[in-house]
């Protein structure tokens, strides 16, 4: 592929953290590209989410902060409790406005936000959850020129997301979990 990927956003809720988990393991250590992970998350509990993934790669991990520039190489995790946008200056804004699809940080809404400023640089990853938060925002990225991956259903410990997906858009790939990170691997 002769793409070039600016950022890769990964969005999932319940049954999607050991896929992330072995993803990074299996990323290439010096992967040139920001990743922005949006995971639905218990306010209370899951504050050693970045120490996790820190222990699974090279690339810095940290959690998004206001008006924090996207640099490359990095892992950003949405904080929990906030809707997390990206502006035009390549900036990150948190925003604490109404939960969509009775979540925040919305899969939606950073899709969507991703893919206005990123358009064809842009890919976008679905994968285990519980609701339907994420297929609205791969439609909408879809049509902005991103590429466009969504887990197998089968493969998911929770369907109902990636279901959900497939029934609003055909993406350009349905991968397992472990197809991943090969697959993330060969763009660069």
């Amino acid at each position: 592929m002769t793409r070039t990927f600016k950022l890769i956003v990964i969005g999932g809720s319940a049954g999607s953290l050991q896929v992330i988990l072995k993803f990074f393991k299996h990323l290439k250590h010096d992967f040139p590209v920001s990743f922005m992970l949006v995971l639905h998350r218990n306010n209370n509990f899951d504050s050693s989410l970045e120490e996790l993934l820190g222990f699974r790669t090279n690339l810095t991990v940290k959690e998004v902060e206001e008006k924090e520039p996207v640099m490359p190489g990095f892992v950003y995790v949405c904080p929990a409790d906030y809707h997390v946008l990206i502006e035009d200056d390549f900036t990150f804004s948190l925003d604490y406005s109404e939960k969509i699809n009775y979540s925040r940080p919305s899969i939606d809404v950073v899709f969507m936000s991703a893919a206005d400023v990123f358009g064809r640089g842009l890919l976008c990853i679905l994968l285990s959850g519980a609701n339907a938060d994420g297929a609205e925002g791969l439609k909408y990225a879809q049509a902005r020129g991103a590429l466009i991956v969504v887990q197998e259903p089968a493969d998911a410990d929770v369907p109902y997301m990636p279901q959900q997906a497939l029934l609003l858009l055909t993406p350009d790939l349905v991968l397992k979990a472990k197809d991943m990170a090969p697959f993330v691997n060969s763009l660069v």
